[in-house]
């Protein structure tokens, strides 16, 4: 175990928005002896295919790949995507593959809007949604959640973030001033995110080490 209690930490992850997201959040413990991993620090990682029909079954099965890897570690793996109310749900878990499976940030954003605007979707309400799979270092599950509801703007507008953030427009903004996530910037979202609502559970847990 690190000083003050805190172990070695393995986010089953190569996404780096991700990776820095709970690098800021969790920053505080970073600082008293938590030590953060990811794949990238693995020689060799064959990803699993994320076959799950819900968020949770794929944070599982990512989570699930890489406890086998570190047995007697801390393994967090969480899956999140974009679930848009008037096209039933969608691209919920294929949210990062929506426009194919090796489609760029971009290219989904595009097809989003695309569809949206044939279909003249009067309802652009959405929620970025997390649900979040935490081995101990005994092997017990811990699961978390998050979410953060919104509005699907028409246009891009923004440059920070990553993923759906520059067309995703949090609630509870000003009257005529809301912005897209990527307008708002890193500190506002791991402030507000569904990532963000997610870590902060673990973060508890992992204060109480």
């Amino acid at each position: 175990m690190e000083k003050a209690g805190l172990p070695e930490l393995w986010i089953a992850t190569t996404n780096r928005g991700k990776v820095l997201e709970f690098e800021m959040i969790l920053e505080p413990l970073v600082k008293k002896g938590l030590k953060i991993k990811t794949l990238a620090d693995l020689d060799t990682y064959y990803p699993p295919e994320e076959t799950g029909q819900t968020f949770l079954d794929n944070a599982r099965i990512k989570a699930r790949s890489l406890k086998a890897m570190k047995p007697g570690t801390w393994i967090v793996a969480e899956d999140s995507g974009l679930a848009v109310e008037g096209m039933n749900g969608l691209p919920g878990v294929h949210s990062a593959r929506y426009a194919g499976p090796k489609a760029s940030d971009f290219e989904n954003r595009a097809k989003l809007l695309k569809i949206m605007g044939l279909k003249q979707l009067s309802n652009r309400n959405a929620a970025f949604i997390c649900q979040m799979v935490v081995f101990d270092s005994e092997g017990r599950e811990h699961l978390f959640d998050g979410e953060l509801k919104g509005k699907i703007a028409k246009a891009e507008a923004g440059k920070t973030g990553f993923g759906y953030d520059s067309v995703f427009v949090p609630d509870g903004q000003p009257e005529g001033q809301a912005k897209t996530l990527a307008e708002l910037g890193l500190a506002y979202k791991n402030q507000v995110s569904h990532r963000a609502r997610a870590v902060e559970k673990l973060k508890a847990v992992l204060d109480n080490l």
